[in-house]
């Protein structure tokens, strides 16, 4: 009786990348499902409950690193390769915190994504070896220290922080996470306040460089 194959959800926002990933993945994995956001990830993942969720960093609604941040409180087992445009230890250090297995850079994954997908699925782990120069641990600890001496977010501040580095008005972002335009006000300065900025865009910058957020 043959083996099932592993199957495998895609969460990335560009139809080109997912059709390249088919085509890469076809034969020896299954796939599962394919979200185009965040929060579609979210769902999928829990109805699906996929062996392993190849997401970018970047997406709309939801980045890609809370959304496994959000799916690990719920308790999903899923192996996470964050597959993305980001060669910046501060996003490999916010991924690796969420619970991934794997970063893949983009550009490199037709040659490693298929070997991070085997060696998560034994247990291991993968990072694309641009991203792993002898002092990577030392500098993966500072991020940390850094990122929780700055500030801590809570879920809810994550949310509205994110959509509003996309962009999206305070009666947009209530829209979305079922929330009213003043609660959004509410969270969106208190982050400032605790930033120590003065506008939106200084504190969408701020978090970003922290890595807080996925920029676009």
């Amino acid at each position: 009786m043959p083996t099932s194959r592993p199957r495998i959800l895609l969460a990335d926002d560009h139809q080109i990348v997912v059709d390249g990933l088919r085509s890469l993945l076809d034969g020896e994995f299954e796939l599962a499902g394919v979200a185009a956001n965040g929060l579609e990830m979210i769902e999928q993942a829990r109805v699906l409950n996929p062996d392993v969720i190849v997401a970018d960093v970047s997406m709309p609604l939801l980045n890609g690193i809370d959304a496994v941040r959000k799916l690990r409180e719920e308790g999903s087992t899923a192996k996470v390769i964050f597959l993305t445009m980001h060669p910046d230890v501060t996003y490999l250090s916010r991924a690796l915190e969420a619970g991934a297995s794997a970063y893949v850079l983009k550009h490199a994954a037709s040659d490693e994504l298929v070997t991070a997908i085997r060696q998560v699925l034994r247990g291991g782990t993968f990072v694309s070896p641009q991203l792993r120069a002898p002092s990577v641990e030392q500098l993966l600890d500072q991020t940390r220290r850094h990122v929780k001496q700055t500030i801590e977010l809570t879920s809810r501040q994550r949310d509205v922080l994110q959509l509003l580095a996309e962009g999206k008005s305070a009666k947009e972002i209530g829209a979305v996470l079922d929330i009213s335009p003043r609660t959004v006000e509410t969270h969106k300065y208190k982050m400032m306040d605790d930033l120590g900025v003065k506008t939106t865009a200084q504190l969408v910058q701020h978090a970003i460089k922290l890595g807080l957020v996925a920029g676009a």
